[in-house]
């Protein structure tokens, strides 16, 4: 075996397990001693559990660790049978398996030799040839010994078809020593009972293992899958049935008609359910079928616990407040804020500059103690506690998150102690979340729902303040008129000019709305870099030029695309240079002082904060800044809101893009100095009034864009909304008489 020196990097070795000197069973990382060559060498990674004496070979790198030094940080674990009559031994006696220790492992080896692994895998009764080992103690160590060698087998398997060793050690956590013989049966089964496993995993797996193209099992997972990915990734809670048997069968390469007996099995098993929506036959997934269902029961309670409050002291209370801030509410605004604290739930909507924030501001002064603020995102949260004086949380926060998905410690068994809750951004907030919080609501908590009815429904499924407002069943009240101070602005202006299909203004002298003409989507890049790289921060007076301003693209491909804009804003704003350590994932090099996006949900991951609070859960539309990258033991410290700070391993980089460029569906929620968003055309699919409107909305200070007035145009004319599937609206007409 050759010295440690010459292994070649990034490859592989062979070592020998000597001890274990920590394992987290619960993700299967590990820190184990082994025996490379002549040297006892360190092991890091989430590996099998290994027995002293085991073989194995170990993909992955050498590394530095700045306290304990060299060590090997295995990215895959492939374990070897002993073949020695000690290595045999030592395996058998390292106490890995039940009811064997090193004096029983002796006899065995003494008796069967180099056959003893053999005896124990396939003929186990003959352990009782063996002096002291009567039929009950042979049945317990051939059953441990089985249950440690398929799990291990498991984990072998499965990251032989590229599921990461982390998922693996989950996967063989949950089936046990049956992992292989389940996956092995139907491979599809890892959808349902393994968070983190999709279809196309699971299909991999399964056309790999020669399991028919035509099986039921592929087939019935690849309806739900459609199903999935419609909520994933356009929002819909439900398809109708001809579009789900014909995306099904496109995906599947199948034809529609033999999906049909599939779908009405799945139907009659209860994991989609049908419905009637508008005359036509809806499909949804279970979970989603009974969240809209609890949303609109939940929301029936709340309006039938009306608050009673005398109507000349609410106006006389609403004057006073008028008085001491100096300020003159619209009809429209005094409605909303008499509305709020008469009813026991209350929508208020309205674009920039109607006045939203003085309106809560109003509420919080009138209903006094008692009343707790929330948002969706933790942007949105602090620029609610900032606006309000008082303390917003986020959603999560708010609803005491538990650390497993879906999981809150305030629901109907311990709901939330308030007489109020306000929430705002309400466009971002989709089914599984609205409904978590309806749950932490005491019967007759007063609620208040703020949002912009006019911006892009939320990333998640379902249009939950949408379908709200288009039931018609809801008090709610739609604030049209700009605040005084607001009428000079024209982001405001030009945001309410869109989205009344008028053209905005542009270059007007000393305005905050500025137009750069560069047709070509290349030109129209460069000089957003020279924008934010130089003209931008001079003009704001900003050395951060990366915090203060927030390029957001309408599309994520092409010359003037998220992708492209973030490469080239990375190299003008964050370039390369000796004193920063970099790591490269995949096409991204993620180094110090880069500007990032967490990605998808991790309700795992650990943060924890400068006041010494800990934490899990980093969730989608999270942006923060790289303060260290650790090249030795790969991993990315990421700093969020300027308090959480949260480490990534390398595998885990999967979840962070670089944050220079935004899309704007990915914007929603946060609010920046200056904006800055290339306007040269695209895909109409894309190019949408509301998506316009929603990034001009971000903007606090200034906006620019940077095209051409062709495309500006198109997008003002462009009003087509991509309607979601969802039934919502039905349900809360059904309930509430609508």
């Amino acid at each position: 075996m050759p010295d440690r020196q010459d292994a070649p990097m990034g490859q592989q070795i062979e070592a020998v397990m000597e001890e274990t000197i920590f394992r987290n069973e619960e993700n299967g990382y590990s820190v184990v001693q082994m025996r490379y060559g002549r040297e006892s060498v360190t092991v890091v990674g989430t590996l099998p559990a290994l027995a002293a004496g085991e073989q194995v070979i170990l993909e992955g790198a050498w590394v530095e660790h700045p306290q304990y030094g060299k060590q090997w940080k295995a990215t895959r674990c492939e374990i070897q049978k002993p073949t020695t009559l000690l290595g045999i031994e030592r395996y058998l006696g390292s106490g890995l398996i039940h009811g064997v220790g090193p004096a029983t492992a002796k006899l065995l080896v003494a008796e069967f030799g180099k056959m003893t692994l053999d005896v124990l895998s396939e003929h186990p009764e003959r352990l009782t040839e063996v002096p002291g080992i009567g039929k009950k103690r042979a049945r317990q160590i051939a059953d441990s010994f089985r249950e440690q060698y398929a799990a291990r087998e498991a984990m072998i398997f499965l990251q032989s078809y590229g599921v990461p060793p982390s998922l693996a050690v989950k996967i063989s956590r949950v089936y046990g020593a049956d992992a292989q013989r389940k996956i092995r049966e139907n491979p599809y089964r890892l959808m349902d009972d393994i968070e983190g496993v999709g279809f196309l995993t699971a299909d991999r797996i399964a056309l790999s293992l020669g399991i028919p193209p035509d099986s039921e099992y592929r087939l019935r997972s690849g309806l739900k899958y459609v199903l999935m990915e419609a909520a994933a990734g356009e929002g819909h809670t439900y398809l109708p049935r001809a579009d789900l048997l014909t995306a099904a069968a496109k995906a599947l390469r199948v034809t529609p008609e033999a999906l049909e007996h599939h779908l009405d099995a799945l139907l009659f098993a209860r994991e989609i359910i049908a419905m009637d929506v508008d005359g036509g036959e809806a499909m949804l997934l279970s979970p989603y079928f009974y969240a809209e269902k609890e949303i609109a029961r939940y929301l029936k309670l709340l309006m039938g616990a009306a608050q009673t409050a005398a109507a000349p002291a609410v106006e006389a209370q609403i004057r006073d407040f008028e008085r001491e801030n100096r300020i003159q509410f619209s009809a429209n605004q005094r409605r909303a804020v008499g509305e709020a604290v008469r009813q026991g739930l209350l929508v208020i909507t309205g674009g920039p500059g109607t006045g939203k924030t003085t309106i809560i501001n109003c509420i919080l002064s009138l209903l006094g103690q008692g009343v707790l603020l929330a948002a969706p995102t933790g942007r949105a949260a602090k620029r609610m506690s900032e606006a309000t004086g008082h303390e917003a949380k986020t959603l999560h926060r708010l609803l005491e998150f538990a650390g497993e998905e879906g999981k809150f410690q305030r629901d109907e068994q311990n709901p939330l102690d308030a007489s109020c809750v306000i929430v705002d951004e309400m466009s971002m907030v989709d089914v599984f979340l609205m409904r978590s919080l309806l749950r932490a609501l005491r019967p007759g908590t007063r609620l208040i729902l703020v949002g912009d009815a006019d911006q892009l429904p939320s990333v998640g499924a379902g249009n939950v303040l949408g379908d709200i407002l288009q039931s018609g069943v809801i008090p709610s009240v739609r604030l049209t008129d700009i605040f005084r101070q607001s009428e000079e602005s024209l982001i405001v202006l030009n945001a309410h000019r869109i989205n009344h299909g008028e053209a905005p203004i542009l270059n007007r002298k000393d305005s905050d709305f500025f137009f750069e003409r560069r047709p070509f989507a290349e030109d129209a890049a460069e000089a957003i870099v020279g924008l934010c790289a130089r003209r931008l921060p001079a003009f704001l007076h900003s050395d951060a030029p990366a915090r203060d301003i927030q390029v957001l693209s309408p599309t994520k491909k092409a010359g003037a695309g998220v992708h492209q804009l973030n490469a080239m804003l990375q190299a003008a704003l964050n370039p390369a240079s000796p004193s920063k350590r970099e790591m490269v994932y995949g096409s991204t090099v993620f180094r110090t002082g880069d500007k990032v996006m967490h990605i998808r949900n991790n309700y795992q991951l650990p943060w924890h904060a400068d006041n010494g609070e800990e934490g899990e859960g980093v969730f989608n539309g999270d942006v923060g800044f790289i303060t260290q990258v650790d090249t030795e033991d790969r991993v990315v410290t990421v700093r969020y809101d300027e308090e959480r700070t949260v480490e990534y391993d390398y595998q885990q980089l999967e979840e962070l893009e670089l944050a220079y460029c935004l899309s704007v569906h990915k914007s929603q929620g946060s609010e920046f100095p200056c904006v800055v968003m290339p306007v040269v055309g695209g895909p109409p699919r894309l190019l949408t009034r509301n998506l316009f409107y929603t990034a001009l909305t971000r903007a606090r200070k200034l906006v620019v864009l940077v095209g051409k007035e062709d495309a500006i145009a198109a997008m003002v004319r462009n009003n087509h909304i991509a309607a979601r599937y969802t039934t919502l609206t039905q349900r809360l007409r059904e309930e509430l008489g609508g």
